[in-house]
């Protein structure tokens, strides 16, 4: 491959493992809103489908710009990515931990009450489902690339579909778990608030493999490769 080629791939990298930490950070500070989306009115355990954390609406994106990454760049430059992400949450946290010790003025227009119901539960919580997302996210390029070894690279649908699956669950039941644990919501949500964020997620992923199917296919067009070839960074 050409050396401008090359440096454009490097700077698209760049690009996407920022979109990737933006959405993992913000995800990270927004997670205590819930929101409803009823396109049927169906409960499950007490609890309307879809009644789900605001939280859940970046991760989607953080699994699809993994998934393309692994299908460009390989598995290495996958893992790259999330192990940054991760030090970027934590450095997130620290600057959140900072804010919240530094006492309020008595004319801010945020005080020290308001600041920690938004943001105070958010460094234990936040950084114990960090290590959670970290393994989900492992599991999902572990399984994509399973699945791409087992295909030779075709059928990109299903290794797309099934390894977001299978991690999307582990990290839906941990963040559920630990914000019930936490006493951010309630236990007797708990089963309701799985099952929709499981199934939201499951829909998402569903959606975005034609997403999925268009990046890939521009990468190969532009980059000229072949079906399975990956592009090697400087």
């Amino acid at each position: 491959m050409p050396l401008k080629d090359k440096l454009l791939a490097q700077r698209i990298y760049l690009l996407l493992g920022a979109l990737f930490i933006t959405s993992l950070v913000v995800s990270n500070l927004i997670f205590q809103k819930f929101f409803y989306w009823y396109p049927i009115d169906v409960e499950i355990f007490g609890s309307k489908l879809f009644e789900i954390s605001v939280g859940i609406l970046p991760y989607p994106i953080t699994f699809l710009i993994t998934d393309l990454i692994s299908e460009i760049y390989g598995k290495k430059r996958a893992n790259d990515v999330v192990v940054v992400g991760i030090f970027a949450s934590i450095f997130s946290l620290l600057i959140i931990y900072t804010a919240s010790i530094v006492p309020a003025t008595s004319w801010s227009p945020v005080n020290n009450s308001l600041f920690d119901t938004v943001f105070g539960n958010s460094t234990i919580a936040v950084f114990a489902s960090m290590l959670t997302y970290l393994f989900a996210q492992f599991v999902d390029i572990q399984i994509y690339h399973f699945w791409k070894r087992r295909t030779k690279g075709k059928h990109l649908w299903l290794r797309n579909n099934f390894s977001t699956w299978f991690s999307q669950f582990v990290d839906t039941f941990t963040i559920v778990f630990l914000l019930c644990s936490f006493g951010i919501i309630d236990w007797t949500n708990f089963k309701g608030l799985l099952i929709s964020g499981f199934l939201f997620k499951v829909l998402v992923a569903a959606l975005d493999t034609p997403f999925l199917y268009l990046g890939v296919y521009l990468f190969r067009r532009r980059f000229k490769l072949k079906v399975n070839e990956e592009i090697e960074l400087l």
